[in-house]
């Protein structure tokens, strides 16, 4: 996270130039870098893909998407043809190796101090761009790779993955990209914590109850079933964005902002994390799957009704997990993680749930109970920081109302926030790694699914059913309701 200098000169390379990765979100954010003066005057964008597109035939295919997908506000016609001067399209087959020879040429034309590779392509891809690149010898030091995910199915495909890149890269020169940690909320989270006196000391076990890490999608899979049904929400969302999301939660403060300083805090998370056994897994799990039900006030069908989807799929979902870390900061205290496609609408949040007052003088309210103090961290769609506490209701009475103290980042700051790619595409160009995964970070993430991978695979019950616009099978309230909690609800 420390600002490292941006370089004189670079070249970002976007295999699978015309997929909707780079269409519709990395080059709508090298635009918004592009506008507001972030990038360099000799920086260059090369886009490659199988397509046999002119020059001036994808400038027009990505405009059009760009023109989709840029807020109106942000949109300058003067601006986007300045920033298309970047751009260049070549037509190569990645699985060829002559073809990477009019690569090597390209780049040769318009030498730079910095070379980023950018893998937006499917995973069984990522070891054979690299061998070819290296035959090309474009993977000295000054040469980076960007990996997207999914980084592996399992344990076992993850490892070959990182020792096919790692013949030809160095771990210093790998960013494994996870987009929801260039999110201005997520860098905000370590700013709370270690920024301020206030929370740090009430920042574990003696005076929090509880977790709750959510990442909510109202949509179903789209035209995505092909992918998504051999992959489930546990590979989708968990072994990445919610572990990523809990080990910003739960690591302890780093010594400095250095990429590794912060890395390190993390991964001696995923070291503390309790494994799952079988017996766990059936009692610390659920997994579901959405049916035919009302989605933004329309029908919408189930999964098994989707394109590509076979009739007795298994795959899930939804998942909710009860996690737990052995530490002395956090022991005792269950970590929820929540994720589901079709809920009743997209968010994105931390909720620290905070004990209650250990004796009330005050009266409760007719329901017999008041809600002790939590902290919301919302991520998406809208973004804040909001801290609920009990204060007295006006009148001559001592009752006490929930009330809360809001940061609303748009309200507050009037400059726009920029999105989680452009940040990470800028970090790529410099080589800061902060917020990108390590190696020993991935490989931790998946042993710690593994089990619940594994069991779910031999268990013939499959996924719970749950009605498209709902919050997921009842099984996930019982989760928390066992011990004592509910999920978060801002009413």
């Amino acid at each position: 996270m420390s600002q490292l200098p941006f370089p004189e000169s670079f070249n970002l390379v976007f295999f699978g130039g015309t997929g909707d990765l780079v269409t519709r979100k990395l080059l709508p954010a090298m635009y918004q870098c592009h506008k507001n003066g972030q990038l360099v005057e000799s920086g260059r964008l090369y886009c490659l893909g199988r397509q046999n597109y002119t020059r001036d035939e994808y400038l027009a295919i990505v405009e059009d998407k760009a023109r989709q997908f840029v807020p109106k506000a942000d949109w300058d016609d003067d601006v986007w043809t300045a920033f298309s001067e970047r751009l260049s399209y070549d037509k190569i087959d990645a699985e060829r190796p002559d073809e990477y020879e009019l690569l090597k040429q390209r780049l040769a034309d318009s030498p730079a101090e910095v070379t980023v590779f950018f893998l937006s392509v499917a995973p069984s891809l990522f070891a054979v761009i690299c061998t070819n690149l290296a035959r090309q010898g474009l993977n000295g030091p000054n040469c980076r790779v960007v990996l997207e995910k999914p980084l592996g199915h399992d344990l076992a495909s993850s490892n070959a993955i990182t020792a096919e890149v790692g013949k030809h890269y160095q771990e210093r020169q790998v960013y494994r990209i996870d987009h929801y940690l260039g999110k201005e909320s997520v860098q905000n989270l370590m700013a709370l914590r270690f920024g301020n006196a206030l929370f740090e000391p009430l920042w574990r076990r003696m005076w929090i109850s509880n977790v709750q890490i959510t990442i909510a999608e109202d949509v179903g899979i789209g035209s995505r079933g092909g992918f998504y049904d051999g992959t489930g929400a546990l590979r989708d969302m968990v072994q990445n964005h919610l572990l990523q999301l809990l080990c910003f939660v739960a690591m302890e403060p780093p010594a400095s902002l250095d990429s590794d300083a912060i890395r390190n805090e993390k991964l001696k998370v995923l070291e503390c994390l309790v494994p799952f056994t079988e017996e766990d897994v059936h009692a610390k799990t659920v997994r579901g799957q959405y049916r035919a039900g009302v989605s933004g006030g329309h029908p919408v069908a189930g999964y098994l009704e989707e394109k590509n989807i076979p009739a007795d799929s298994k795959t899930e979902t939804f998942v909710a997990i009860k996690a737990e870390i052995a530490n002395w900061r956090w022991a005792g205290v269950p970590f929820y993680l929540f994720t589901g496609k079709r809920l009743p609408t997209r968010l994105a949040e931390i909720v620290i749930h905070f004990h209650d007052v250990p004796h009330h003088i005050f009266p409760l309210p007719s329901s017999g109970s008041r809600a002790p103090s939590k902290l919301v961290i919302r991520l998406q769609p809208d973004e804040y920081i909001r801290l609920y506490l009990n204060a007295k209701a006006p009148g001559n009475s001592m009752e006490l109302q929930p009330v809360s103290l809001d940061l609303d980042f748009a309200g507050k700051f009037k400059t726009r926030r920029a999105e989680g790619y452009e940040r990470l595409l800028l970090d790529t160009i410099r080589g800061n790694q902060a917020l990108f995964v390590r190696q020993d970070e991935l490989e931790l993430a998946w042993r710690w699914v593994e089990p619940v991978l594994n069991t779910w695979a031999s268990d013939p019950s499959g996924p719970k059913p749950y009605a498209a616009g709902t919050w997921g099978p009842s099984a996930s309230s019982a989760l928390l309701s066992r011990d004592g909690f509910g999920w978060h609800d801002e009413g």
